[in-house]
């Protein structure tokens, strides 16, 4: 067989290869662990002890370390995600809800429940950069895709902080409804997305080209059969062409599906008991969802709107990140 031949054939084996799968983590609030999912058999593949009451969670950009909030440890522990071994700790402030990691990977901004803090901490150097006060108990974390800012959601002070991630200086507050948990900006950075728990409601928010926001709308939710007080927005997602958005909706046990140009519920998938945060496959295939009271995940295939899979992880589900193509 000639070199160039037996080049062809290398190529066209390569092609014809599947894709490796996709890891999926979830945070287990009670268990004090992690489970580790294939997202290509969705078997589980491994549970390794995450510190005590593991609750955000996240991976760096490279999809090469696992970054979980030990809520009760007051600190960021930081995994390997081939060998699940842990590497090493980072400061984080008390009681670390949820986060976000910076494009570069180099810094993670981090809810401090307990403190009224957001603590800013650098990666690589394991210390922290600032600690920005906020309002009364907050929860959600989002950065912008251009990195300028860093929005907070506090849930007693029902309010979204939008802090410039230049100088960790609050530039504007937007009040919204009863126990705000969630943030997620589309992907150009055009709209941003406020669930609120007790207010039942998402906030709306366009944002113009310096990054100020204004409220533009707020989404209610109706289930025949489900008392009101039942939806309960937590988690939500949406895609990458910013057509439809993902909410979470607690103990209703449902997932809306929202259209983001219109503001309209087109649908609710029934999945676990108690849903509470999302995430896409890289291909936006699929949407994991953890359900608390169930001790599951619900696999849902986005384009059908169905869920199609239910696999059981540990104790108290409560985040999910799927590792990035690598």
């Amino acid at each position: 067989m000639t070199g160039r031949l037996f080049a062809i054939l290398c190529l066209a084996v390569m092609a014809a290869s599947p894709a490796f799968a996709n890891k999926v983590f979830v945070s287990n609030e009670k268990g004090n662990t992690v489970t580790v999912i294939d997202s290509d058999t969705w078997e589980v593949l491994e549970e390794f002890p995450a510190g005590n009451r593991p609750r955000g969670i996240t991976i760096s950009p490279d999809g090469a370390l696992l970054y979980v909030c030990a809520s009760d440890d007051d600190a960021v522990r930081v995994f390997d995600t081939e060998t699940y071994e842990e590497l090493y700790t980072l400061p984080s402030g008390p009681d670390p809800e949820l986060f976000v990691i910076h494009p570069s990977g180099d810094r993670l901004y981090i809810a401090n429940e307990d403190d009224n803090l957001v603590t800013v901490t650098d990666t690589h150097s394991h210390t922290v950069l600032a600690e920005v006060p906020v309002g009364v108990e907050p929860e959600g974390m989002a950065i912008s895709p251009d990195a300028k800012w860093v929005v907070n959601t506090s849930e007693t002070t029902n309010m979204a902080h939008f802090i410039s991630t230049a100088d960790y200086k609050i530039r504007h507050n937007v009040l919204v409804d009863q126990r705000p948990r969630y943030a997620q900006y589309s992907s150009d950075g055009s709209k941003l997305f406020v669930t609120s728990e007790i207010g039942g409601t998402v906030s709306v928010m366009e944002i113009d080209d310096e990054g100020a926001p204004t409220l533009v709308h707020k989404i209610g939710f109706q289930v025949p059969g489900v008392l009101p007080e039942w939806l309960q927005p937590v988690g939500a997602r949406i895609t990458k062409d910013g057509k439809w958005l993902f909410v979470a909706l607690g103990p209703a046990n449902r997932v809306a599906v929202v259209n983001a140009e219109t503001y309209e519920v087109e649908k609710y998938i029934l999945v676990g008991q108690r849903v509470w945060q999302l995430d896409f496959t890289p291909d936006e295939k699929y949407l994991v969802t953890t359900n608390g009271n169930s001790n599951d995940v619900t696999v849902i295939d986005v384009e059908a709107r169905e869920a199609i899979k239910s696999v059981q992880v540990g104790q108290q589900p409560w985040g999910v990140v799927v590792q990035p193509d690598r």
